[in-house]
């Protein structure tokens, strides 16, 4: 990748943050919240590193390619919007081209028979797939991908970090993780009260099914939710906006409780489970798929989260932020990290309180 939108690699693991005078800050996750905390903090002078444990930014914003054309959101489905703050972002993202309004015929499932639903609030989907407003927002921010960090260390007034192989990843002024809660929990065992928040937060896990067809399947409808099944939701990605010349795509979900009771099967058994599944809630014939595959999303919904924004300690300069702290949605992410940002700037003009703050 070019410019400061880099990805780490073993000879680039005891990399500093960039050099200067300005309060250097680590965030863990390149998911939509870590990715509008740095966006947010580098706006204000600061020098942010972002690390990120996969290939690529998203998170659960993610879409997967294929070598036969196709994409798969396979996390995030589409995205709401109610917030003020949140409208504004998303009327740039329009602009810019990264996002678009999805008036998909979405409907209910119920034994193979649809139902209409109806569309109080527009949905909108990343265009070309749904990791695009985060890469948007990657742009000129300092990352380093495939870099999971493991241990958190408090040197002097500084924060030390290394990742799962040992090496050390820099010194840093403040330290911020918008990972999911239980990883979130074990970075944060520094300032336990936060810790402690973190680990209250319970996060069900979901598996996704991804499936391509040579001919498109008989069904009438783009996207639905699927009741009495071990399916919580499945749509015809191929069919969202700016998706053209792609085979017939689907994604399926498989609901939180179906997905705990399966979450340490086999993927070979979960596939085939969730095929069977898609074919019951549609009533369509059993058609073998040209491409399938799954993905395990370990921590994917927080059923209950905290009533705060963010987490913040001003005295120890140790954060956290993510839908977990304040709703399991798109917008409740990107809320969150911006307040966490917030929180950080807020810390350098204010004296310190040892009170975590609870975001804005």
């Amino acid at each position: 990748m070019s410019g400061t939108h880099s990805q780490a690699s073993p000879a680039a693991a005891s990399n500093s943050p960039p050099a200067g005078s300005a309060t250097r800050v680590a965030v863990v996750g390149a998911g939509i919240a870590g990715l509008a905390c740095a966006r947010e903090l580098t706006r204000h002078g600061l020098e942010v590193t972002v690390f990120e444990k996969s290939r690529g930014v998203g998170g659960r914003m993610a879409t997967r390619r294929t070598d036969t054309g196709a994409r798969f959101d396979h996390g995030a489905q589409y995205f709401t919007v109610r917030d003020e703050t949140f409208q504004q972002v998303v009327s740039e993202w329009l602009e810019a081209g990264v996002v678009t309004r999805w008036d998909g015929r979405i409907c209910s499932l119920a034994d193979g028979k649809p139902e209409p639903k109806e569309q109080v609030i527009p949905r909108y989907v990343g265009t070309p797939g749904m990791n695009s407003a985060c890469k948007h927002l990657a742009e000129g921010i300092h990352i380093h991908l495939q870099a999971r960090i493991e241990t958190v260390e408090r040197i002097d007034d500084r924060w030390r970090l290394r990742d799962t192989e040992g090496a050390e990843r820099g010194l840093f002024d403040a330290f911020l993780t918008t990972a999911p809660a239980p990883q979130s929990a074990a970075l944060l065992a520094a300032a336990p009260h936060l810790q402690k928040s973190a680990q209250s937060v319970t996060m069900h896990g979901c598996w996704a099914a991804m499936l391509t067809f040579d001919r498109r399947l008989e069904v009438d409808f783009d996207g639905a939710f699927v009741d009495h099944s071990p399916l919580s939701w499945i749509a015809r990605n191929s069919n969202k906006p700016e998706r053209t010349g792609m085979p017939d795509s689907w994604v399926l979900h498989a609901s939180p409780r179906w997905t705990t009771e399966q979450l340490e099967q086999p993927s070979e058994q979960v596939l085939a489970q969730m095929l069977e599944a898609f074919w019951q809630a549609t009533g369509h014939r059993s058609v073998k798929p040209s491409y399938s595959t799954v993905h395990r999303w370990r921590y994917a919904i927080p059923p209950e989260p905290l009533t705060q924004s963010c987490l913040f300690d001003h005295e120890l300069k140790m954060g956290a932020a993510g839908d977990w702290c304040n709703g399991p949605r798109v917008e409740g992410a990107y809320l969150s990290g911006i307040a966490l940002a917030a929180a950080v700037q807020n810390d350098q003009t204010s004296a310190l309180d040892t009170t975590p703050l609870e975001g804005a």
